[in-house]
């Protein structure tokens, strides 16, 4: 028995990774992360050193953790600057850190992998690791609630609690059947917003992986690094990603254009399972009332009810969400901080933080939209 680390997602066979995940989310497959590696997203220059945790017993892989080596903390979305940031006020180092991610993707799923007991094994290791590699921490982000089950016993990691607004679909017949369940004012801003936006000429297309050409992924990339060149920011993915995912997983891949009078205008790029639609990236060329709204969200709940999903992952932060029927959802991460001044005082803001959570979740609760039952 024993830790092996992997720098190269390919160096590992597709068929053994995949035959280690739980389910059929797309974030976590081997084609999605080998992607994100061979594309040029991650590795030299990027903060993000592919350093993936597989626990072996007797030459076969039992258990995984995919993981990397950190220099910052962008890209993550469980923020802990003002961590780092402490640090270097005290003179103590922070950086290299190791993290358990997806990484530019808050989305929640597995992160140890693999058989039960050898996953346990494998995250027992990791303290060793961090010190035989010279990292400072470890991370786990938006774990599962297998991956809470397993770090339940770890008393040295701490424990945080985060908010996304995720929307969730009974079994709608269409999006009118939705619209009756909202009480009559915001029913009314809705159905505004989407006229609004019907009446400055816009139509839209919905394409699968395998309708998409390369023509169409320049359109979508422009659209995608827009989002970041008005902020003054790099995007984190390049044009390369779109296309070799287009080649390895075409049956998760959906992307809507918002056409202006014809021509392509917006887009909104999307991954789906056999039960989750996740909205990931967004990006328009020019500015138009309510567009963002309908294109990001309007759209893909309509997509989500045509199609039998019940789940809409919207990603990270947006309290906008709220009144157009996204529901506070807690999301949890995990971290071993082995400076042990850095440990407690963490500690001990997370003891806060994680009351301040809840309670704003709840208050949260009081702004959806839906009619109360009286």
């Amino acid at each position: 028995m024993s830790l092996t680390l992997l720098t190269h997602l390919t160096d590992l066979p597709a068929c053994q990774w995949d035959a280690l995940t739980p389910d059929d989310q797309p974030f976590l497959r081997h084609a999605f992360l080998s992607t994100l590696e061979q594309s040029g997203c991650l590795g030299k220059g990027s903060g993000w050193q592919p350093l993936h945790l597989l626990w072996m017993e007797n030459g076969e892989v039992r258990a995984a953790l995919p993981g990397y080596r950190k220099s910052h903390s962008m890209g993550e979305y469980v923020f802990d600057h003002a961590w780092a940031d402490a640090c270097l006020r005290a003179g103590v180092a922070y950086y290299p850190k190791w993290l358990a991610a997806v990484p530019f993707s808050p989305v929640t799923g597995a992160r140890l992998l693999g058989e039960p007991a050898a996953a346990q094994q494998l995250l027992q290791s990791i303290p060793d690791f961090l010190q035989q590699q010279q990292l400072y921490s470890a991370h786990i982000n938006f774990g599962n609630a297998q991956t809470a089950t397993l770090l339940a016993g770890e008393c040295h990691w701490l424990h945080r609690l985060g908010c996304q607004y995720h929307w969730h679909n009974p079994g709608y017949r269409d999006f009118q059947d939705f619209l009756d369940t909202l009480m009559s004012r915001k029913r009314k801003q809705i159905r505004k917003e989407r006229e609004q936006v019907a009446s400055q000429g816009f139509e839209f297309e919905w394409l699968a992986g395998h309708q998409l050409s390369e023509a169409h992924w320049d359109f979508v990339y422009a659209c995608y690094a827009n989002t970041y060149a008005v902020r003054g920011q790099r995007p984190y993915l390049t044009r390369q990603f779109f296309s070799l995912l287009a080649e390895r997983m075409p049956e998760a891949i959906r992307v809507v254009l918002a056409r202006h009078n014809g021509q392509a205008a917006a887009m909104a790029f999307s991954l789906v399972d056999g039960n989750t639609f996740y909205g990931r990236y967004w990006g328009c060329l020019e500015e138009f009332n309510h567009l963002h709204f309908e294109t990001c969200f309007y759209q893909g709940m309509d997509y989500a009810i045509a199609h039998g999903l019940q789940r809409f992952d919207a990603g990270a932060q947006g309290e906008h969400k709220l009144v157009r029927g996204f529901e506070p959802t807690i999301t949890e991460s995990w971290h071993y901080l082995r400076h042990q001044g850095l440990h407690q005082a963490v500690d001990d803001y997370l003891c806060q933080e994680r009351e301040g959570i809840l309670a704003w979740a709840e208050e949260a609760r009081t702004s959806l939209p839906y009619r109360r039952n009286p």
